[in-house]
């Protein structure tokens, strides 16, 4: 796209588990001046949902001073995708399989820190993809795997306190932490995967008695 439009400037993000993601490269050419932004998104095969998920994190995003922003159709629905993929087929290349190898083993991850990451419905409405995005570029970036103690992160289901989305636990200590913004993922990896200590005022206690978040409630 570059070079057939040298008039644009073309920036490639991610919306999970690549660097840069979408929050930092729209601060990105921000930065560099742009004066209106178009995001088209490449997502095949589709994705249900994603361009729901789209939008929902740009209005999350709000707060940020972005250029005028539009969304393209999704690169999945264009009419000319399975001319495309026909011609990917018609170009294919012989494939010669490798010998069989034997059986290989795996070894199992020495990392202390085991970070959970709830993806139910209402997580997710609340900005729980964004935060697994940026979690995710942080560890790749970072190499948290074998950085100090070590950081393993998984998606679960429904963890339970869907009123407190996103939500998140760290083992092995089982720390809750709820109602996060992606700030908040910074300050728990620095202090608490990095350094050994809880961050205290990200933190919920299970404690049986009715919890509310902390950017949705006066009353923590």
């Amino acid at each position: 796209l570059q070079a057939r439009r040298p008039d644009l400037v073309v920036q490639t993000a991610f919306s999970e588990q690549g660097s840069p993601t979408l929050r930092e490269a729209l601060r990105a050419i921000t930065a560099d001046g742009a004066t209106d932004i178009v995001v088209v998104p490449v997502v095949i095969p589709p994705e249900p949902g994603f361009d729901s998920w789209l939008k929902r994190m740009l209005d999350r995003w709000r707060d940020e001073e972005w250029p005028p922003l539009r969304i393209a159709p999704a690169l999945a629905d264009h009419d000319a995708l399975p001319s495309l993929i026909d011609d990917l087929v018609q170009a294919a290349a012989p494939f010669d399989a490798p010998a069989t190898r034997g059986k290989e083993g795996s070894v199992l991850p020495p990392q202390r820190y085991r970070m959970l990451v709830c993806r139910g419905g209402p997580r997710n409405n609340a900005g729980a993809a964004a935060l697994w995005a940026h979690l995710r570029a942080r560890q790749k970036d970072e190499k948290l795997r074998t950085t100090g103690e070590g950081l393993m992160t998984a998606l679960t289901t429904c963890l339970g306190p869907c009123n407190l989305a996103p939500v998140v636990q760290l083992w092995p200590d089982g720390t809750w932490y709820c109602d996060l913004s992606e700030e908040d993922i910074d300050r728990i990896i620095d202090e608490n995967v990095l350094d050994g200590r809880v961050v205290r005022d990200l933190a919920y206690v299970p404690d049986g008695r009715k919890k509310f978040g902390r950017r949705s409630s006066p009353t923590p």
